[in-house]
């Protein structure tokens, strides 16, 4: 397998069109993929046995290491959330699950090899900062005792946060722990909005949080946004996106809410008939996007948008940007480390998730077992879908040039049915192939995990309706 030559890969002058026309046509349910295969061909017939095996195996590589962890504690509940959680004002509940957190790292480091560097570090949720403030520093400290954490400028230490858990140290304390960057959820300042989702977090306080993370030297901050929430209309929401490109952040992201309450119990509280109609729905995305492109931010693909000179746009300008379940990422060359209940981990060659229920999680843990329920390992053909799709969704192109020295295959040959059944995208202006490239135009950028599925062998008959709508 040879690497592919460095190339800048050039943005089209129009990084974004909106076609009504062809969102509808093509607006279906479908994978986000953060990974491939997608977690939904993970089986119980993967064991922790062949996990062990996979991360013995890739330690030979010698591959830096990303390691994530999830905290699912929250002191709320947010009536849309959709993540593995655990509702609690017991503060005291932290520490008992970071101590079996270290249990699992300690295996873990033993199979992936303690002398690899970790240069990227998340710790996602649930709510991070509900641990506190000495939770925190047993868990990095734990965690500096068992892996190579980068200390260079050029480490990705990131944290999620919930402005209404920051207390006046917290920042700091994850500052002086070595995190860099952090990604704020606001999803709307409108307070009758905020009110509807149980979420009640005034302008001020996050402003307040994102001014004391500057003022400490954080960098690519991050805000969440959601569009489909309760009582939100294109004014109000307008009026959000106004204040929020105020603050300035270095990255966004503007997620589009699915409303599924017999699959996610707490969105039953959310009534259907405060939901903004598809049109509305329609009408805030549209003007989202025009509006934060006005503002300079760059489009990098799906709900995701940056400054031009963040880390992120820079890496899909110059050809470099990839896709974990982290989202988009600028670490492409990383085994992932997955710590806590549900987290999932990979290899080059394998998928693989931890127990999603915290006591068979708890259970584990204090029988020294690893966690892992169910997993996929890839084969070849995976392997050659996994980097096509990620050309995809993260350069918009592929070359065919790089794909016969990365497979040694002939593309046209090996997609042959696929490039049949894009034909329609192509004729409806989503793609265009030039013969040596196959290229993802402006109209299609919106729409690109549909154009994904194509490539997906899982997905032949269709998109499953286990999967959100691609709008």
């Amino acid at each position: 397998m040879t690497a592919a030559p460095d190339r800048t890969i050039v943005q089209p002058e129009s990084p974004f069109v909106w076609d009504e026309a062809l969102i509808r046509r093509y607006d279906l349910s479908g994978p986000r993929y953060t990974s491939y295969p997608t977690a939904v061909e993970f089986t119980a017939d993967y064991t922790a046995a062949d996990m062990a095996e996979d991360v013995i195996r890739s330690r030979q590589s010698g591959r830096d290491l990303s390691l994530y962890t999830h905290l699912p504690f929250c002191a709320h509940l947010c009536y849309y959330c959709a993540c593995n959680k655990v509702i609690t004002k017991k503060r005291d509940k932290a520490l008992p699950y970071v101590e079996r957190v270290l249990q699992e790292a300690a295996i873990q480091s033993g199979l992936y090899g303690p002398e690899r560097l970790v240069k990227q570090l998340h710790w996602g949720g649930g709510t991070p900062t509900f641990l506190p403030r000495e939770v925190m520093q047993t868990l990095m400290a734990g965690y500096r005792d068992m892996f190579n954490l980068a200390s260079d400028e050029n480490r990705d230490f990131s944290v999620e946060i919930d402005p209404r858990e920051v207390a006046d140290d917290t920042l700091a304390t994850l500052w002086e722990l070595g995190f860099n960057r952090i990604s704020l959820g606001v999803q709307d300042l409108n307070p009758v909005v905020q009110k509807a989702v149980n979420r009640i977090q005034p302008q001020a306080m996050t402003q307040a949080v994102l001014s004391e993370a500057r003022r400490l030297g954080f960098g690519s901050i991050n805000l969440d946004l959601i569009y489909g929430l309760p009582h939100q209309t294109p004014a109000s929401f307008a009026e959000t996106l106004e204040h929020v490109i105020e603050m300035s952040p270095d990255r966004l992201s503007v997620f589009s809410y699915a409303h599924l309450p017999s699959r996610f119990y707490p969105q039953t509280r959310i009534k259907g008939d405060t939901l903004p109609s598809p049109a509305d729905k329609l009408t805030i995305l549209h003007n989202t996007i025009n509006r934060l492109l006005e503002a300079g931010y760059q489009y990098i693909g799906m709900d995701h948008f940056a400054k031009p000179d963040d880390s992120l746009a820079i890496a899909q300008r110059e050809g470099r940007l990839h896709r974990n379940f982290q989202g988009y990422t600028t670490h492409s060359d990383c085994d992932l480390v997955s710590l806590g209940v549900s987290a999932i981990g990979q290899t080059e060659d394998a998928y693989f998730q931890n127990d999603h229920d915290l006591p068979g999680y708890e259970a584990r843990m204090d029988a020294g077992e690893l966690a892992t329920i169910r997993g996929v390992r890839l084969g070849r053909d995976d392997r050659i879908r996994r980097w096509v799709i990620g050309q995809l969704i993260c350069q918009f192109s592929l070359e065919r040039g790089d794909f016969q020295r990365q497979f040694d295959e002939d593309f046209n040959r090996y997609f042959a049915d696929e490039l049949r059944r894009i034909r329609p995208m192509i004729s409806d202006g989503l793609m265009r192939d030039s013969g040596d490239r196959l290229e993802v135009l402006a109209p299609g950028r919106l729409l690109i995990r549909a154009i994904c599925q194509i490539f997906d062998a899982y997905r032949k008959e269709g998109a499953s309706q286990r999967f959100s709508r691609i709008i």
